[in-house]
């Protein structure tokens, strides 16, 4: 189901904004080094969202997609299994919808997908941002 090499380039370039859902400000969180690492080596313009965080090093963070202040081309969840339908609902709300659903490493849901795609979003599940930003775009 996830797009190939070319796909996931073309997505990545494709990109401007990105939700980072499951944002976190403890370093020893997945998500913190992926958003660490895609705010100093992207050109992206980040929006972490958590509502238990205000910020993330000086960093606004939003309790929630539709606290947002655009609509993001891409969502990236770094959220429990059990969390992802819930994270889809919210993202379908947005109008237009993101142009991709990122489920990170190790977060599979087929019904999510399906639904996802069946909306007329792209989904890339059970991959790294950070990984394959750095390995098809390099920095």
């Amino acid at each position: 189901m996830n797009p190939d090499s070319a796909g996931l380039q073309r997505i990545l370039q494709d990109t401007h904004t990105v939700a980072v859902v499951g944002a976190s400000n403890n370093p020893a969180r997945p998500s913190y080094d992926v958003y660490q690492y895609l705010a100093r080596f992207s050109d992206y313009e980040l929006f972490p969202v958590n509502p238990n965080i205000d910020e993330i090093d000086g960093q606004r963070v939003y309790p929630s997609l539709a606290d947002l202040p655009v609509v993001p081309d891409m969502v990236d969840v770094f959220r429990r299994l059990d969390d992802l339908p819930a994270v889809l609902a919210d993202t379908l709300a947005l109008t237009p919808h993101p142009k991709y659903l990122w489920l990170q490493q190790g977060l599979w849901h087929r019904e999510v997908a399906a639904q996802a795609q069946s909306a007329g979003v792209q989904v890339v599940m059970d991959r790294c941002l950070k990984v394959d930003y750095a390995r098809l775009i390099g920095r």
